[in-house]
């Protein structure tokens, strides 16, 4: 069920004749079976409905008039509890036509007058619907050795009609659409294919409709929401932040000037990778789009509050991005001195990492992997060379509680905590949670910012020296 998240309702009570005449717009419908006393039309606008007209049921039938054009796009019939969803139409530059179907708006029962678009589209929504049922019937009878011919024929017949109804003499805004979201079709000669498909995937979709259907009106259908939600949360789930930055800035040059086109997106990208947990570097990309575009100056649809806040969390979370310098910690260990000549430095360890661990002795995540991280430290013992240290700061725990803890299960670690401290770690290394991990190199710049597997440790450390060697 859609959300609705935005509400203009304009109750047409007492239309005559006249203000129907003198109306920008006029559209009739008439559903057989609909008994709604009144229903509505929205905007689509990403994964929710913009309502902007209701009409009531007069004469079996609902007229939605208005003084103002409506923008060309995808609209959405809308049932009298002003969620659910009939089905959608179009409109174009056509604003008065009538529109009967049954009550669900089947395509095979739409009869349009006065909107060439509308009954184009329903034609051909109902041609595929009838060769959706007739290759079902094909299917059923999988056995039979004409299935095979039937489908091939099926297709080939489909195809053709398809190459043939999207290119209509006339531009018709719901094909531009179509063409303008299927998406790039990869050549068989490349050999690279996601990356072809990932740098292509604009193709032809901003400032390129053959209907005239500007960047902006873009915004009010069904398919630009979905095909960002697919680039981001699919084609780029498993990219490193640089890759996801430059996709985004060509993603960006490609939007162009339109403000609210702009907008769209950063609105759409940027929670994404806000303190993103699962994934190994994504906080700098939050960081990319706070410091390019809202502190630039370049959202001037942002509110002071948006921008204070956006600042605040940017300048905290930056400190702790991979590449970052980690800020040495003094601390108290567990005889919870108050004298800092004898607090401990994260730093100053023979050991080439130093592993800061933030946990807390009543989270049970951190239990598990404390048990874990014990066991590999302790394995490492007797090893000519243990390449870490390990750094565990009690995090916002009881003091006695984290020192019993810790006689409890002897853990061998470098163990601090309490308020004895020198700077603020969480504002240090943005730890918003326990359990927080952060590895430091030689130089202790950050080369990690995310608790990875206990048992990956030791992997990733060799990856790193691996990496660094090549450089």
């Amino acid at each position: 069920m859609k959300r609705i998240v935005s509400v203009t309702l304009l109750l047409l009570v007492g239309l005559t004749a006249g203000a129907q005449k003198n109306s920008a717009y006029s559209i009739n419908i008439k559903l057989d079976g609909c008994t709604d006393s009144v229903l509505y039309i929205a905007r689509h606008y990403r994964d929710a409905l913009q309502l902007v007209d209701s009409a009531q049921l007069r004469n079996g039938s609902y007229t939605f008039v208005g003084g103002k054009a409506l923008k060309r796009g995808v609209y959405a019939l809308v049932h009298q509890d002003g969620e659910k969803q009939i089905g959608d139409f179009v409109v174009d530059d056509s604003q008065r036509f009538f529109l009967t179907a049954d009550d669900k708006l089947t395509a095979s029962t739409v009869k349009v007058k006065g909107s060439d678009a509308n009954q184009q589209m329903f034609n051909y929504i109902a041609k595929w619907s009838e060769a959706k049922n007739e290759r079902n019937a094909i299917n059923e009878r999988k056995n039979d050795p004409s299935a095979k011919a039937d489908e091939k024929a099926l297709i080939e017949r489909m195809e053709a009609f398809d190459s043939i109804a999207r290119h209509p003499k006339k531009p018709q805004l719901f094909f531009d659409l179509l063409n303008h979201f299927d998406g790039p079709n990869v050549p068989d000669s490349v050999e690279n294919k996601p990356y072809y498909y990932r740098m292509h995937y604009w193709d032809g979709i901003f400032g390129s409709s053959k209907a005239g259907l500007t960047n902006a009106e873009l915004i009010y259908t069904p398919n630009l929401y979905n095909r960002l939600n697919y680039f981001f949360y699919g084609v780029l789930y498993n990219a490193d932040c640089d890759t996801i930055i430059k996709d985004l800035d060509r993603l960006m040059s490609l939007v162009g000037p339109d403000t609210a086109m702009q907008r769209y997106v950063l609105e759409h990208v940027t929670p994404r990778y806000f303190r993103d947990t699962r994934h190994i570097g994504w906080d700098a990309v939050w960081c990319h789009i706070a410091e390019t575009y809202y502190l630039a100056g370049r959202c001037p649809w942002a509110t002071e509050g948006t921008l204070h806040n956006m600042r605040y969390n940017y300048n905290r979370i930056r400190q702790s991005l991979i590449g970052a310098h980690g800020q040495e910690l003094w601390m108290s260990d567990t005889t919870q001195s108050t004298d800092p000549e004898h607090w401990v430095s994260s730093h100053r360890f023979p050991q080439r990492y130093v592993i800061l661990w933030f946990w807390d002795p009543d989270c049970h995540h951190c239990q598990k992997y404390t048990a874990e991280l014990k066991v590999l430290y302790d394995s490492l013992k007797n090893a000519p060379d243990r390449r870490f240290e390990v750094y565990a700061v009690g995090y916002e725990s009881d003091v006695e509680k984290w020192k019993n803890y810790i006689i409890k299960h002897n853990l061998p670690f470098v163990n601090v905590g309490g308020p004895n401290v020198n700077i603020d770690y969480q504002e240090a290394y943005n730890v918003h949670g326990a359990p927080t991990m952060i590895i430091l190199n030689e130089k202790r710049d950050i080369i990690m910012n995310k608790v990875i597997p206990i048992n990956s440790i030791l992997a990733f450390l060799d990856g790193y020296e691996k990496r660094q060697a090549k450089r």
